[in-house]
């Protein structure tokens, strides 16, 4: 069988990078084709040993940097510039560049794996807020109204569709009128096997694990923390950092980008995780610090209504407002103080979302679409 793994681009290593690297595992002699990448990030070394095919963008300067979001009308002509007619099966990892309906032959069937509908197009929270200035409001409604026919017709010609969450399942068929597959993606929660218990492993700190941009709501966190003058520690970076910084007090710890183990230590050393992202697509960093054994305390929105189990696992909070978080830390506190959290049944509950139960999964449905 020969595969094809097509990915929107290659730069920030999140959870649809960790996908893609999944997905080369289990087909290791598959290229992998992208619009572009940029050299040194996060996601070019992970997959620097692959093969990677980029199209004619990763030739035009500047594309990569600045240019590519701005000029994502030339997505079409990206995706029409590959061939995959040669290829039995292409998967196509589908984000924010509308990576699905490629050029291939009567053969080859098209597999997408997709992350969620490009939330730019569909309404929902993005990393930037760049629509603030009226003039990019006006070039976005129109370049967007011909992203979304694009979109959907490019989606007609997907032979199967595999969704992240019940959350993305749902957005596939308002907006394409598709049916998909839930596949959660791989979280490797085989790292944390190994932590102490909950209770003989409690820091003074909370923990935030984030890319510092608008959607994910970190400016929230700080302000709660501040307010109540308990310890957090920020994991991550992003064009916001700036701003959150200012507005944090002395009890809160900015940590930059962190290696696997460090980030492995500062989740099994928290007392709980906060997470108030809105409308996540899935959310693997809960599911990291549930591997931990710790509770999350995150936004009961997207995604992680399905992984966070309300009162058991974390608790979830209904409104976006820093007194509902303020609330929920002091209910948290209490319930730890008592010592309800149990670490195992955090754990255990983690594991349903491991690297190894995905590989499993994609492979199975894989090998059934093309008999």
């Amino acid at each position: 069988m020969k595969v094809a793994l097509v990915h929107d681009y290659l730069n920030e290593f999140g959870g649809a990078e960790r996908v893609l690297l999944a997905l080369s595992e289990i087909w290791p002699d598959a290229p992998i084709y992208t619009a572009f990448y940029r050299e040194g990030s996060p996601a070019y070394k992970r997959l620097r040993g692959k093969k990677i095919l980029t199209s004619w963008a990763q030739k035009v300067p500047f594309f990569a940097s600045k240019l590519h979001s701005p000029m994502r009308f030339l997505a079409p002509l990206v995706w029409n510039s590959f061939d995959f007619s040669e290829f039995d099966v292409v998967i196509g990892s589908s984000n924010w560049y509308v990576t699905k309906g490629f050029k291939k032959g009567k053969g080859t069937v098209e597999i997408c794996y997709c992350h969620t509908p490009p939330r730019y197009l569909y309404g929902y929270p993005t990393a930037s807020n760049f629509q603030k200035y009226w003039l990019v409001r006006v070039y976005a409604a129109i370049v967007n109204h011909f992203m979304r026919v694009y979109d959907f017709e490019a989606a007609q010609g997907v032979d199967w569709f595999v969704a992240n969450s019940r959350e993305v399942a749902s957005r596939i068929k308002k907006f394409y009128r598709r049916e998909s597959t839930v596949i959660y993606p791989p979280v490797d929660v085989e790292k944390f096997e190994a932590q102490n218990p909950i209770s003989e492993n409690i820091g003074k700190y909370f923990l935030v694990v984030s890319r510092l941009v608008g959607a994910k709501n970190v400016d929230l966190a700080i302000e709660v923390c501040t307010n109540l003058k308990v310890s957090l520690k920020i994991v991550g970076t992003g064009r916001d950092e700036a701003r959150l910084r200012a507005m944090a007090g002395e009890s809160v710890e900015f940590l930059g980008d962190v290696d696997d183990r460090e980030l492995v230590k500062l989740y099994q050393g928290c007392r709980a995780l906060i997470f108030p992202a809105s409308m996540e697509d899935f959310g693997i960093v809960p599911v990291e610090a549930m591997a931990a054994g710790k509770p999350v305390i995150a936004l009961a929105e997207g995604g992680v209504l399905e992984t966070v189990i309300d009162g058991k696992t974390g608790l979830l909070v209904e409104d976006l407002k820093p007194g509902a978080f303020a609330v929920a830390i002091s209910v948290f506190l209490a319930k730890e103080k008592k010592g309800e959290w149990d670490s195992k049944f955090i754990q255990n509950h983690a594991q349903k979302f491991s690297k190894e139960r995905f590989k499993e999964e994609i492979k199975k449905f894989v090998e059934n679409k093309i008999k």
